[in-house]
Order: C-alpha cells, then sequence, then structure tokens
C-alpha cells in the first residue's frame, strides 16, 4: 500500500513538471507538445464520426441548467420522460438515440443543398445543453421539472443578438431575445410543461403538430384517467394546454393523422381545442405543397411551436416509437413537407416519442429522426420572414 501511494505521488509530482506547475526553478524547461509520441505527429486531430463523446452532430456540449449565465442563440435539451405512455414504454431513452443517430451529422459537414444553409455555421451559437434530469417515479414532479428547466433555459442570455435580428426572430413579450430551445423526448407529454413555458415569454402560441394522432383527448373520456395525475398523459396534453390557455385560439393544426377515434365526437373535441387537421392520405389526394400552404395558411405569423411525433413516419421507415400505425409518410415526404416551414416565426421545437428498444440493428429510426432535428436546425438559422420581431412589450419575467 504505501508503495503504491509513492508511485502516485510521484506521477503527480511529474504531472506537475510537465504542465508547468511545478514550483522549482522558474526558468526550467518547459515541457514541448512535439516531444509527445501523439501530440507531435496527429495533434488536434479532429473526432471522426464515430468517435470522440456523444453530442448532437459532436456540438459543444455544456450542463446548460448548471450555468444560468451561459449564452447561446440555439440550444437542444434532452427531456427523456416517458412515464406517461399509454402503449409501449422506452421514449426516456430518446435523447440518447437522437444524439446516437446524428453521428454522422458534424459541423464542418453541414451544408444542406436543398436549403442551401449550414445551420452550424450560420453566425449563430448552438449548444447540446445535455439532458433534464427527470424523475421517473412521480409524474407530477417531473412535469414541474421540465417546466423549471425549460423556463431557465429560455432565461439564458442569447449570444450574437445582432445575427438574431438579422434574421428576423421574435421579442419575448419583455422586448428582448430568447433562445431557441430544440427538446429531444421523451414522451410527448413534455410538450405540456414547453407550452406553459413559452406562452410565458411570448403569450398563447399556434401548434404545428406532426403525429399519427390528435393527441387532444379529452381525458374525462380517455381510458386510464382514474386520477387528476393520470388526465394528463401523451394523448391529453393539448387538451390541457387549451384548458390552460397555452394555445392560441384556432390557429393550430396537426399533420399525418391516421389513428382510429372512439367517434365524431373526439374530432369535435380537437375542433374545440383550436386545431384543424391533415389526413396522412392527403399527401396522395393533394401533394406535398397543398399541406405546405394549407398549414402556413392556417398558422399566420404569429409565434408557432413545432411538435414533430415520429410515429408520424410509416413503421416501415421508423418502427422504434411507442404507438405505430401503419400508413403514415415516408421519411422523404415528411423532410419535403418541414422544409417549406422555412419562414416561419417559430419559437420552438421537439422530436417526441422516439422509443430505440424497438429500432432495427441498423438504426433506421433513430438516424431518421436526427435527421429532422438537422431540418429544424436549418429552418430556424433560415430566419423569419416578413414579421417584425417585436411584441407589445410587458413587464419582465
Amino acid at each position: 500500500m504505501l508503495l503504491a501511494l509513492a508511485q502516485i505521488v510521484a506521477l503527480l509530482a511529474t504531472s506537475s513538471s510537465v504542465l508547468g506547475h511545478s514550483h522549482g526553478d522558474a526558468d526550467q524547461a518547459v515541457y514541448e507538445y512535439s516531444d509527445d509520441p501523439w501530440l507531435g505527429q496527429f495533434g488536434q486531430t479532429a473526432d471522426l464520426s464515430f468517435s470522440g463523446v456523444t453530442t448532437f452532430a459532436h456540438l459543444p456540449h455544456l450542463k446548460c441548467l448548471d450555468a444560468p449565465a451561459e449564452p447561446f442563440d440555439i440550444a437542444l435539451l434532452g427531456i427523456p420522460f416517458d412515464s406517461a405512455v399509454s402503449y409501449r414504454p422506452g421514449a426516456r431513452f430518446g435523447p440518447y438515440a437522437l444524439r446516437a443517430g446524428s453521428r454522422r451529422q458534424r459541423p464542418d459537414r453541414g451544408y444542406g443543398l436543398k436549403l442551401d444553409i449550414n445551420p452550424f455555421d450560420n453566425g449563430v451559437s448552438l449548444l447540446d445543453c445535455g439532458d433534464v434530469p427527470v424523475t421517473p417515479f412521480d409524474g407530477a414532479v417531473a412535469i414541474q421539472q421540465v417546466k423549471a428547466a425549460y423556463r431557465s433555459m429560455l432565461r439564458h442570455p442569447v449570444q450574437n443578438e445582432e445575427r438574431l435580428k438579422q434574421l428576423n426572430f421574435q421579442k419575448g413579450l419583455d422586448g428582448k431575445f430568447h433562445p431557441r430551445i430544440v427538446a429531444l423526448g421523451g414522451d410527448h407529454t413534455i410538450v405540456l410543461p414547453i407550452l406553459e413555458a413559452v406562452s410565458e415569454v411570448y403569450g398563447p402560441v399556434s401548434v404545428i403538430h406532426f403525429d399519427a394522432h390528435i393527441d387532444t383527448w379529452n381525458p374525462n373520456r380517455y381510458a386510464g384517467s382514474v386520477s387528476e395525475q393520470a388526465k394528463i398523459n401523451h394523448g391529453t396534453f393539448f387538451w390541457s394546454a387549451y384548458e390552460q390557455g397555452f394555445i392560441k385560439p384556432n390557429s393550430s393544426i396537426h399533420a399525418g393523422i391516421r389513428t382510429r377515434f372512439e367517434g365524431p365526437q373526439d374530432l369535435d373535441d380537437d375542433i374545440t381545442a383550436g386545431f384543424d387537421l391533415i389526413h396522412t392520405m392527403d399527401i396522395d389526394d393533394h401533394g406535398v405543397e397543398w399541406i405546405a400552404e394549407k398549414i402556413k395558411a392556417r398558422i399566420g405569423d404569429g409565434p408557432v411551436v413545432i411538435s414533430l411525433d415520429v410515429d408520424v413516419m410509416d413503421p416501415a421507415y421508423l418502427p422504434a416509437t411507442g404507438t405505430p400505425e401503419s400508413g403514415g409518410w415516408t421519411s422523404r415526404e415528411l423532410r419535403r413537407i418541414l422544409y417549406s416551414l422555412a419562414g416561419l416565426n417559430i419559437v420552438a421545437m421537439d422530436v417526441v416519442e422516439l422509443s430505440p428498444a424497438y429500432d432495427t440493428n441498423g438504426e433506421i429510426s433513430a438516424i431518421a429522426a436526427a435527421d429532422m432535428i438537422f431540418d429544424f436546425l436549418s429552418i430556424l438559422n433560415l430566419g423569419v420572414k416578413g414579421k417584425d420581431n417585436s411584441l407589445p412589450v410587458r413587464d419582465e419575467l
């Protein structure tokens, strides 16, 4: 034991000397990097797609929730919560899978031909802010944790205010710019506290909701609503958001719907909650351009949240989700629709319901979902078209 301790002390002394922190003679020669076997030949070699610590697209990482003064313009935030699912669990591993699926993305090879932009090199700062450490044991506490974390993220200072002005980003009701957060879910319930936090900054917002399911089910008629907490789940959260005033009336839309319903009363509730609906088969009858124009006409130029449940895609293209429905869109069709949304006044985005336990060995679901986030980042970096970036100012948050 004493010998081992002596060896450790000697090693620390050597390391201190190498790094120039010894307390010996001030003129002691500084260690030359060129003498190091690795640094002398291969120093500053960038990580490859399969190496390094896994962040989204190899972006810089910071645990932003522990550094509230750290500035950034756009951040990715994992929310590994899946305690309110109705069928197959596992979306708590969605943030991990989305980062793994993004490994072939990287800032130095981020130029997208179709949208003509590299979202990682456009004058805005991007960070992977890690995950919210959400409890899996208490759904009510978990929702409060998500809300507190998202509110904290929105309070971070932006880093490049002039660039956000150029991109015509909308300011909040306090007259200030706030970062844009791309949430990595997690089951869809996380969008309820997100909408609450976002509406505090911008007022009630519109929602573009990509999903196979409407998620406006009235909890008073929803199977499994055995308690007040059970009424808030990944199928009812939009109804709760409507009741609490987070959603702007009659200005939201679903796209890709193809599930079954209890009856017409579900669609009546959906209208009450403020949503219009695009069926998945409308793409065959009308095409991508018609879908895009219907979405944009419904949303207008007000602040909008884009929420993408990966089950909007067909299980043949994305099997790794908790409530798969046949007959969905291909990844190519969905990406074409997303491209068309460039220029909208987007204030928040999320990708949810990726459950990697049901993915293939080739990670086809994780790769497709991660590509949707790349598209989100590209759209955000194209800015807002034809919109004044000011709102009527109210007292600071």
